[in-house]
């Protein structure tokens, strides 16, 4: 299946909300899953969507040590899989939704490859990422989940907090963090779970993605395992010094 054909797919995948055999695309490289999500970012670019940010994956060596790979990997945000702070998302369109906590990096200036990080960043802040990969049951090759965009569907950013108030970013490399479903801790962590400081997640989005425009806004991957989403469930992430973010799943029909 060529870069084309596996780009309609799975957007048609995610439309319709029914899952794609694993294993079965073909597709054996990443120069041809990248491909392949960058057609599929622009169908849904074609729609009225508009590009908002990078997310990143593989942010764990553990993570990388089991899936067999030495680097990470990226996918595109956009506008329509924003989730307000506080606010109420509709899992029933997706397949089989999970949520992890994260940081997130607003830039405030050009960040390119090789670039200073710390120096483009103009606020950070706790986020929630939803992933809901488009191939059968989470089974999936590297290449495909790559073209599927990294089985990115949605993310909540909590309140932003400027560099200078937390002393510097360095002091992200190793804070608490709590997933909360209905109140109860799910998964405890730390930022340190995140290539052992953010900041080198947000070099390595600048070396995959860049350059990185002003107002982008940067996933720098999971602090935690990811946790299924049901409906009905309301979900907060708390990050030691930046604070929380929460959102609440709608109910099932």
């Amino acid at each position: 299946m060529n870069a084309t054909a596996l780009a309609e797919a799975l957007d048609t995948a995610a439309r319709e909300a029914r899952p794609l055999p694993g294993g079965g695309s073909g597709l054996t490289d990443t120069a041809g899953a990248y491909a392949a999500q960058e057609a599929l970012v622009a169908r849904r670019l074609a729609r009225g969507e508009r590009l908002t940010g990078v997310k990143l994956g593989f942010t764990s060596v553990a993570k990388m040590r089991q899936m067999g790979v030495s680097d990470l990997i990226h996918g595109r945000l956009t506008d329509r899989m924003e989730i307000p702070d506080g606010g109420r998302y509709d899992v029933s369109g997706l397949i089989h939704p999970r949520v992890e906590p994260e940081v997130a990096f607003l830039l405030g200036s050009v960040l390119v490859p090789g670039g200073d990080p710390a120096a483009a960043v103009a606020g950070v802040a706790p986020a929630l990422e939803v992933i809901d990969s488009r191939y059968d049951g989470f089974r999936f090759s590297l290449p495909e989940v790559i073209a599927d965009n990294t089985s990115a569907a949605g993310y909540a950013v909590g309140p932003w907090t400027a560099p200078a108030e937390l002393g510097g970013l360095r002091a992200l490399a190793n804070l608490g963090v709590v997933l909360e479903l209905d109140g109860r801790p799910a998964e405890t962590g730390s930022t340190a779970a995140i290539l052992g400081d953010p900041l080198r997640a947000l070099a390595a989005a600048a070396r995959l993605a860049g350059p990185l425009a002003p107002g982008t806004v940067v996933l720098a991957g999971a602090a935690t395992a990811a946790v299924p989403l049901p409906p009905g469930t309301h979900v907060r992430a708390v990050v030691g010094r930046l604070g929380a973010v929460r959102f609440t799943t709608g109910e099932a029909s």
